[in-house]
């Protein structure tokens, strides 16, 4: 015997149909509202900015055609002495990009350990007093939004030429990502061994070290090692500014229209990058556990 489908009176019904269709075209109204006010942001920009969509249209064709030029002539013949002369530089961009490796590096590591120390104050599980983790969080903040490009151009007038302003203009920058990073991680660990170290009389460092270190360490690398490969392609820029690294040559043959070493540079980046990350890729899925997780 089939239960009965209880019937709604036609009333009711009716009311909660107006109030659907309501709900319908309100939605609809703030859909049209939210599509009109970003068109006119766009068209606000694009004014304020002096965008010319029909010089755009005339001088789109360069683009493609830097590219068409970037790419070196080859023919079977000669397939070897082309290619020798498209990477004539490989000796000199070799050792420039092992000096953006060394300053990645060393940015890396530096703003890391600074992280590392800050983050613990930033955390307002760690600390009680508010002032302090509001003044470390700000700090963090300036680090982390001021551009690695305008930190070496300071450090640059600062300290000259070389690689020491990338690595200071990394190292800042890097301390104040990872710190707000590693904050986090620790504002979300479990309480509970803090509250253990905490109860057994510990300091709050005692509380830091046994309580919230170790359950945040392999995080911590994990996010460290990707920073790294984001500062690889950093410190490839801060040579465009004088701070030292292959961005320097490479900047240089953008100015000089020496496409083939544009590309050959690029090229040689690209494949840093992969290596890199392939390595990377691997290191931090051993930390986190993920050993057997693919590519």
């Amino acid at each position: 015997m089939r239960a009965a489908i209880p019937e709604l009176p036609q009333a009711r019904l009716r009311e909660l149909t107006d109030h659907y269709a309501s709900a319908v075209a309100e939605k609809r109204r703030q859909l049209w509202l939210g599509s009109a006010l970003l068109v006119g942001a766009v068209l606000a920009a694009g004014w304020m900015g002096d965008v010319d969509p029909w010089k755009f249209s005339e001088n789109f064709w360069r683009f493609p055609a830097y590219f068409a030029n970037m790419v070196p002539k080859f023919s079977f013949t000669s397939a070897w002495a082309d290619l020798s002369e498209w990477f004539w530089g490989l000796p000199r961009w070799t050792r420039l990009l092992g000096d953006t490796l060394l300053i990645a590096y060393v940015g890396t590591l530096s703003g890391a350990i600074g992280g590392f120390v800050l983050c613990f104050l930033a955390s307002a599980n760690l600390v009680r007093s508010r002032t302090i983790v509001f003044l470390t969080r700000r700090a963090l903040e300036f680090c982390r939004t001021v551009p690695e490009i305008v930190f070496a151009l300071i450090f640059v007038l600062a300290f000259g030429l070389g690689p020491l302003p990338g690595v200071l203009a990394l190292a800042i920058h890097t301390m104040g990502a990872l710190g707000k990073q590693f904050a986090e991680v620790v504002e979300n660990i479990d309480s509970k061994p803090i509250e253990g170290v905490a109860a057994s009389g510990g300091s709050w460092l005692q509380i830091v070290r046994f309580g919230a270190v170790p359950q945040v360490l392999s995080n911590f690398a994990s996010y460290a090692l990707l920073r790294f490969e984001y500062n690889v392609r950093g410190a490839a820029v801060m040579g465009f500014v004088g701070a030292g690294g292959i961005g320097q040559d490479l900047i240089e043959a953008v100015r000089k229209f020496y496409f083939t070493d544009v590309s050959a540079i690029l090229l040689l980046i690209v494949a840093t990058i992969m290596i890199i990350d392939f390595i990377t890729e691997r290191v931090r899925h051993h930390l986190i556990g993920l050993q057997g997780a693919g590519t």
